[in-house]
């Protein structure tokens, strides 16, 4: 059976694995799934990524990060939410970014200069298709 949202499919083994406390998730590789995985890593969602050669597509292995708070180990991603689909895309313009959570969250946005973040979209004034949210 042939997959139709890949990046909703790797939005979900991240926020399973969160879920479930594990400290690594496999996703299969493909060029938008390797610059959504760096945005993570530069925002602080994520410890690192790697790219595993092992079919002809690869599979990039997610480092999650944790932190302690009372002997209670939670995930540093306590919500992520897909919001542009195939059967309805989502488009923001420049002025029409959305802030996610009232600013602690990020919106990760398709753009003509690539996956951008919102804030980053935003210092360039550009918009494009809202991939995700994450808080």
């Amino acid at each position: 059976m042939s997959m139709t949202d890949p990046i909703a499919d790797m939005l979900t083994r991240i926020r399973n694995a969160t879920q479930a406390g594990l400290r690594k998730v496999d996703v299969p590789a493909s060029t938008a799934k390797r610059a959504l995985a760096k945005l993570l890593v530069e925002q602080g969602y994520a410890a690192k990524v790697e790219e595993i050669e092992d079919t002809a597509q690869g599979t990039l292995r997610l480092y999650l990060k944790y932190y302690e708070r009372d002997g209670k180990r939670t995930g540093v991603i306590e919500g992520i939410r897909r919001v542009s689909r195939p059967g309805r895309r989502i488009y923001a313009g420049k002025h029409e970014i959305p802030k996610v959570c009232g600013g602690y969250g990020i919106s990760i946005l398709s753009t003509n200069e690539g996956v951008l973040t919102g804030y980053q979209c935003r210092e360039r004034g550009i918009g494009g298709e809202v991939l995700c949210e994450i808080w």
